[in-house]
């Protein structure tokens, strides 16, 4: 299900000492698309020489999911020196992710549009001048009775809020000259206030996609680590977004499958987190009133099909409902593992329903006209 790297360096020439080796990083190999950047608004500026990084979404083996890393204010660690945000990219069968990095030059970060700036290419919140940092007031806030240093620029963003690079959904923006170029300048390492901010991200229960479906509660901070004063929380989610249910990669076959370039579980823990279910094609058997026949049937199943999961939905939610006034953890998962069993009885029984239909159909299309 994902396949763990040490930190990988490329280099322009393989022969030769370069000084700028390329500084993406690919950690860690999932098969499970992140969730979409959620809405929120950006806390005020904590003061001079702060500069934007936007949250995002990054992965723990320890618990199989993802998290989200709130987007917070980072004092500058080198005057002149700018953020690369991490991103997501489907890469052949499964998606990497790329570390961000500290440059003088931004570089290639999937397209995302991260907001604030981070629009998809290249950073419109502020520039450095003359050893000082000017920000665009158009799209960072920054109090101008304290910050003096600003400008206004207006930018015209795209609404987007697809959280990866390639692969079904994916974003299909490539790497200009000038973004590969900047992979090669000089960088420097990740500030400790900022991976202090991550490591507590990564601590918080209420952080991880699961526990959140896509909409963290704390979207933003106004300082690294900070996680109680200055918090921002997220206004909606992005989009739709349901968890995996079995993110161990103890599905049979090891791992989760990929389906058109974006692997998807092939169960869920509770029917509210199945796909919607889709109507079955129109029958053509070439007999008009077959085919009426037929689509009555159709009809027929798929309205109790959706009494059946509707009911289910019912029951699972009421259950859970009454599971959050207890403390028995231990009868807590074993509901848990009941609701995934009857998910995936009722789901396998559907599809076995669906399929008969269908090969009645197709039998009667394979007969001879009488």
């Amino acid at each position: 299900m994902r396949i763990r790297f040490v930190r990988t360096l490329y280099f322009v020439l393989a022969v030769l000492c370069i000084s700028a080796p390329l500084m993406a990083e690919v950690g860690v190999m999932i098969t499970i698309a992140p969730p979409p950047i959620p809405i929120y608004e950006q806390p005020v500026c904590p003061g001079d020489g702060y500069l934007w990084t936007p949250g995002y979404w990054a992965w723990d083996d320890g618990f199989d999911d993802y998290y989200w890393v709130p987007g917070t204010w980072i004092l500058a660690p080198e005057v002149g020196f700018l953020w690369t945000p991490p991103y997501w990219a489907w890469n052949v069968d499964r998606f990497v992710f790329y570390d961000g990095f500290w440059g003088p030059t931004v570089g290639f970060y999937g397209g995302i549009n991260y907001g604030f700036g981070y629009f998809g290419v290249g950073f419109e919140g502020g520039r450095w001048d003359s050893g000082h940092f000017f920000y665009n007031r158009a799209v960072l806030n920054v109090n101008v009775t304290e910050i003096h240093n600003v400008y206004n620029t207006t930018v015209i963003v795209n609404d987007n809020h697809v959280s990866f690079n390639g692969g079904n959904g994916g974003l299909t923006a490539r790497p200009t000259p000038q973004e590969e170029a900047a992979a090669h300048e000089r960088h420097i390492p990740t500030p400790a206030a900022q991976t202090q901010h991550i490591q507590e991200a990564r601590a918080n229960p209420q952080l991880r996609a699961a526990e959140n479906r896509g909409r963290p509660p704390i979207a933003a901070t106004a300082r690294p680590g900070d996680f109680k004063s200055g918090v921002v929380q997220t206004r909606e989610a992005g989009g739709d977004y349901k968890p995996a249910a079995n993110r161990g990669g103890n599905q049979p076959g090891g791992e989760n499958r990929a389906d058109n370039n974006v692997a998807r579980p092939s169960t869920s823990g509770h029917v509210r987190d199945l796909p919607p279910a889709e109507r079955p094609p129109a029958p053509n058997t070439g007999d008009a009133k077959l085919d009426k026949k037929y689509q009555q049937q159709q009809n027929k199943q798929y309205a109790q099909q959706q009494k059946e999961r509707d009911n289910l939905a019912k029951q699972q939610a009421k259950e859970d409902q009454a599971l959050t006034k207890q403390k028995d953890q231990a009868r807590k998962q074993q509901v848990e593992q009941e609701h995934q069993q009857q998910t995936q009885q009722l789901q396998q029984r559907h599809q076995q329903q669906q399929q008969a239909m269908q090969q009645r159909i197709a039998a009667s299309r394979s007969r001879p006209p009488r």
